[in-house]
């Protein structure tokens, strides 16, 4: 079995090795272990991403951490084997997908045959759909199977579920199922914290390397809160829970390499004080912000210089907001890292040339990256936000809204940041800005994350708040072109918070599901935007060049 398991490993290595050199349309079956959307085959389209290379000043890094970067990449590498099983399956059925060189690319963004881009909808003939549950569950299991098996730990962000010969669900924790990878990785994060001369970053490799092992993250999550002089950051492990569409609760392996950028992190240090004020301020009532926000948290700029796994899967994430431990953030907070480097290639190469084709002629000077960079900023602090716990005594709020978790979540942190903004502004925080860069630059924003499609929970965020604030003319257009109004604008942002905060502190699985449904569709309006936007060759995401030869340290 180990001799299997190392096989499988270095068969999905060589697969993904070339990404070294170099953020649904489906039918419904009987199985609502399925897609929902149509089983129709769309064509592979790497054009649809702009090629970045991940670099960083390596002359602010010491040369005892730019020692630690290759132990870090090659243990981030195995993330991307884990991950490719948990997405698709068989990984040596997987390299072996694809006939054109194009076909191969575009699996490998993809981590399977399905467009992340298009709402999962395959783009190789005869795969058939794919399952909501990914592969952390078995393919023909139904939500109702599920709900009426009393089984230890099936909910439990860490293991898979299977049949056993009998027709018995069973649980295989994560460590189990991928011991040999997993001891690997661990090693090889024990290795980076002996030479490692940061206290903080070597005790966090230690106890991150454990948890690896055994599925107990609690001590190393903490630890990572308690970190504040590393240059150096390796995020690793089974950590969101978007790939499991089915009910939200299994946690995807990812990992990112990270540089901090001293300069930008001391301009942004002073936001994370201001979390306890902004929660008291939410435009809810009481009962909806009774949870006070971890006061211990932490905000920073970095460069990542590894993506894998998870985060490197379709679109690309550009900020991070961790731990999701709920008993982390109750009694820490979180630390907040805007990605710098990968954000700048976002502004760059997409949102720019959105704006030329969307946004009035005379609002385009409102389209800053400063602004983007601090919308991104402030979705990370919104996370903070709000409530954790249902008040209704259903558990915690993820847990309450199943796979709707993650989507509602995406869309509360949309929104509550941008109110931030706004309030921050009102108390002359953000200096001598213009309020209208920030909304005008997070009206832009909304078509570039609407095209990561309805699999995406940041498509469906998305598609909540354009259509939310179209209802409530928080805009207006003009040919086709998009004007923000700004008194419509901020009162459409006050009302969404209003909504989103209740609908999560109630638990309301039903009327969670209710909103997506009347708010999470693409109009023909819409669609006509997004073709216009897909006409001019403007790329959807970015995919990487990266690894050691990249950086120049091979």
């Amino acid at each position: 079995m180990i001799r299997l398991a190392l096989a499988i490993g270095l068969a999905i290595a060589l697969f993904f090795s070339s990404c070294d050199s170099g953020e649904e349309a489906t039918t419904p079956t009987a199985d609502d272990t399925s897609t929902t959307d149509t089983v129709a085959t769309v064509e592979p389209r790497p054009s649809a991403y702009a090629t970045f290379r991940l670099t960083t000043n390596l002359s602010e890094v010491g040369k005892n951490d730019r020692e630690l970067i290759p132990l870090l990449i090659e243990a981030a590498k195995i993330m991307d084997t884990l991950f490719m099983w948990q997405a698709y399956g068989d990984p040596a059925e997987l390299a072996a997908l694809g006939n054109t060189p194009e076909e191969k690319a575009y699996v490998r963004i993809n981590y399977g045959p399905w467009d992340r881009l298009a709402g999962n909808a395959p783009f190789l003939r005869g795969v058939g759909a794919k399952p909501k549950g990914a592969n952390f569950y078995p393919p023909n299991m139904t939500k109702a199977a599920f709900d009426s098996t009393e089984l230890e730990h099936k909910q439990s962000l860490y293991t898979f579920l299977r049949y056993d010969e009998a027709g018995r669900l069973t649980t295989q924790w994560y460590h189990d199922r991928f011991a040999p990878q997993l001891e690997r990785a661990a090693l090889l994060l024990r290795m980076a914290s002996e030479k490692a001369l940061d206290p903080g970053l070597k005790r966090y490799l230690s106890l991150r390397a454990e948890a690896l092992v055994t599925d107990d993250f609690l001590d190393s999550d903490l630890a990572w809160m308690d970190m504040k002089n590393n240059t150096l950051d390796v995020v690793i492990g089974p950590i969101e829970t978007y790939e499991d569409q089915l009910f939200g609760y299994k946690a995807a392996y990812e990992a990112y390499v990270l540089v901090k950028d001293q300069a930008w992190s001391d301009r942004l240090a002073k936001y994370a004080a201001f979390l306890p004020m902004l929660q008291d301020e939410l435009p809810v009532e009481e009962a909806y912000k009774q949870e006070e926000p971890g006061s211990d948290a932490d905000l920073n700029a970095y460069d990542v210089i590894y993506y894998a796994g998870d985060c490197n899967a379709g679109s690309k994430t550009i900020a991070i907001n961790l731990p999701n431990d709920e008993r982390v953030q109750l009694e820490k907070g979180t630390r907040r890292l805007q990605l710098k480097n990968a954000m700048q290639a976002k502004f760059d190469k997409i949102l720019k040339p959105i704006s030329a084709e969307l946004i009035v002629a005379d609002q385009r000077v409102n389209i800053t990256f400063d602004a983007f960079f601090a919308n991104t900023m402030f979705h990370e602090v919104a996370h903070g936000l709000g409530i954790k716990n249902t008040i209704t005594g259903k558990g915690t709020v993820r847990e309450a809204l199943k796979e709707h978790a993650s989507a509602i979540e995406e869309g509360k942190a949309d929104i509550l940041g941008i109110y931030m903004v706004s309030k921050l502004h009102e108390k002359g925080e953000l200096g001598e800005v213009d309020l209208m860069d920030y909304y005008v630059t997070f009206m832009a924003g909304i078509f570039r994350s609407v095209r990561f499609g309805g699999s995406s929970a940041h498509g469906i965020a998305n598609l909540l708040r354009f259509n939310y604030f179209k209802a409530r003319n928080a805009f207006t257009k003009e040919g086709d072109q998009y004007r923000v109004q700004p008194d419509a604008f901020a009162e459409a942002i006050a009302a969404l918070s209003k909504e989103i905060l209740t609908l999560q502190g109630d638990g309301d699985y039903e009327a969670v599901g209710q909103f997506i449904d009347q708010y999470g569709a693409i109009g023909p309006d819409l669609q006509a935007d997004l073709d216009k936007v897909n006409a001019a060759g403007i790329p959807v995401d970015i995919v990487f060049e990266q690894g050691l030869s990249t950086l120049g340290l091979n």
